[in-house]
C-alpha cells in the first residue's frame, strides 16, 4: 500500500508530532511531506532515518522565524508537491492548512485534523500576533483569505478525523464537515516500579501563550505553592518568576515521568485545549489533574475520580480547585486504568480501520 504522510512542518515536538509518529509506525515507508524541517530540532531528532520531502521553503533563510508571515503562501507550498501514484494520503493537520491535496490526484485523503487552524477563527494561539496594530491588520487580511482556502481545502477531503469531540464540533461549524473521532495515542516510557509522591504540582508544556502559565504564576503566588515547569521555550516572554516557581527547560522521556509520577498533581490550565495528552500520560503515571472545565480536559479528566476540574478561569478558581483536591482521596489503579483507554495501541486499531475502508478508492 502506498501511502504519503503529510504534516505541517518538523520543528517542535508536541502531541500533533506525537501522532505523526504513531502513523510513521504503522506505516514505516510512508515518506513524510512536510512544508520544511528544522535541523537539529526536536521534531527532526523524533523522525531520524524517515523519508522527508520538504517544500521550496526549505531553502528560505530565517524559515523557523519567517513561516508565520510567509503563512500566505501556503497554498503555494501545498501545490508544489506531486502526491500521484499514492493509493492514500494521510494528513496530520494543524495550523498550517495541511489539507484537502489529494483530489487534484485523484488520490483519497484522511486528515487527522488536530485543530482548524486557531488563528484563523478567534482562538487563543501561541503567541499574541494581534499585540502590534501593523501585525494585526495583516493577520485580518491574509486571514480572510487564507479561510476561505481553509473551507475549500477542507471540502476536498474524504474523511476527517478529531483528535476529540471538542475538535470534532469545531469541523463542524466551520467546515460543515462530518468526522469520527479518534483519540491521540498516549504511551510514556517505563514506569516507575516504586515512588513517593513530592509537596509539588507539575506542568508539562512548552513556554508558550495560552496554556495558563500565567495564572499559574499568579495563583503560586497568592497561595505558596511550588510548582514545576518542564518544556522548551517557544515564544513566550517570561515575567517576573516567583521563587516557589521551577522552570526546568526541556526535559527527557524519563525524566518527564519521574516528575509526573512524584508530583503531588498535574495542572493542565489552557483555556480551550484541543485534546491534551500530558494530562492523560500524567495519570498513566498514577498522578491525578487538576484541569480547567474547557475544551479537551472535558474528555479526559473525570471530576473527583481522576482530577479535579474547575469553572472559574483565574487564578482564585485554581487556588480553589487545589484547596478541594487536597480533601480527595486518589486512587493510582482508577488513574492509571482511566488513562488506558487512550493508547498507541487503540489509536493504531482504528486508524487501521480507517486506512483499511479508504485505501484503493480512487477518485473518479
Amino acid at each position: 500500500m502506498r501511502i504519503a504522510l503529510v504534516h505541517d512542518y518538523l520543528n517542535e515536538y508536541g502531541g500533533a508530532e506525537r501522532v505523526l509518529e504513531a502513523l510513521s509506525e504503522m506505516w514505516p515507508d510512508a515518506p513524510i511531506y512536510t512544508a520544511f524541517c528544522m535541523p537539529g530540532s526536536s521534531a527532526h531528532r523524533a523522525f531520524k532515518g524517515r523519508k522527508i520531502i520538504t517544500s521550496w521553503m526549505q531553502y528560505i533563510p530565517w524559515r523557523e522565524k519567517l513561516h508565520s508571515p510567509f503563512r500566505f503562501m501556503l497554498p503555494w507550498v501545498w501545490e508544489s508537491f506531486d502526491f500521484s501514484g499514492y493509493d492514500l494520503i494521510i494528513t496530520s493537520a494543524s495550523w498550517y492548512i495541511t489539507k484537502g491535496l489529494g483530489q487534484k490526484f485523484k488520490v483519497p485523503e484522511i486528515c487527522y485534523c488536530h485543530t482548524p487552524p486557531r488563528w484563523l477563527y478567534g482562538y487563543a494561539t501561541s503567541v499574541n500576533f494581534k499585540k502590534y496594530w501593523p501585525v494585526r491588520i495583516y493577520g485580518l487580511l491574509v486571514g480572510h483569505f487564507l479561510r476561505m482556502y481553509d473551507f475549500t481545502q477542507a471540502q476536498k477531503v474524504d474523511m476527517f478525523v478529531a483528535n476529540s469531540q471538542n475538535v470534532a464540533n469545531r469541523i463542524t461549524k466551520f467546515y460543515r464537515r462530518d468526522s469520527v473521532v479518534i483519540y491521540p495515542p498516549v504511551e510514556v516510557t517505563k514506569l516507575l516500579s516504586k515512588s513517593v509522591k513530592k509537596d509539588y504540582y507539575l506542568i508539562v508544556s512548552r513556554l508558550v501563550g495560552g496554556k495558563g502559565l500565567e495564572m499559574a504564576i499568579e495563583a503560586a503566588q497568592a497561595s505558596g505553592i511550588k510548582i514545576k515547569v518542564a518544556g522548551e521555550t517557544a515564544g513566550w516572554a517570561r515575567i517576573n518568576i516567583p521563587p516557589n516557581i521551577e522552570c526546568l527547560g526541556r526535559v527527557t522521556e524519563e525524566e518527564k515521568v519521574k516528575l509526573m509520577t512524584e508530583a503531588k498533581a498535574f495542572l493542565a490550565l489552557a483555556a480551550d485545549e484541543d485534546f491534551g495528552i500530558t494530562p492523560v500520560e500524567s495519570m498513566l503515571c498514577g498522578t491525578p489533574v487538576i484541569a480547567y472545565n474547557g475544551g479537551g480536559y472535558k474528555e479526559t479528566v473525570v471530576d473527583g475520580k481522576t482530577g479535579v476540574l474547575f469553572d472559574e478561569y483565574s487564578a482564585t478558581g485554581l487556588v480553589k480547585a487545589i484547596q478541594r483536591f487536597n480533601k480527595l482521596k486518589w486512587d493510582e489503579k482508577t488513574l492509571k486504568k482511566h488513562a488506558e483507554k487512550f493508547s498507541k495501541a487503540r489509536f493504531k486499531t482504528q486508524m487501521l480501520e480507517l486506512v483499511n475502508k479508504y485505501a484503493g478508492t480512487a477518485r473518479n
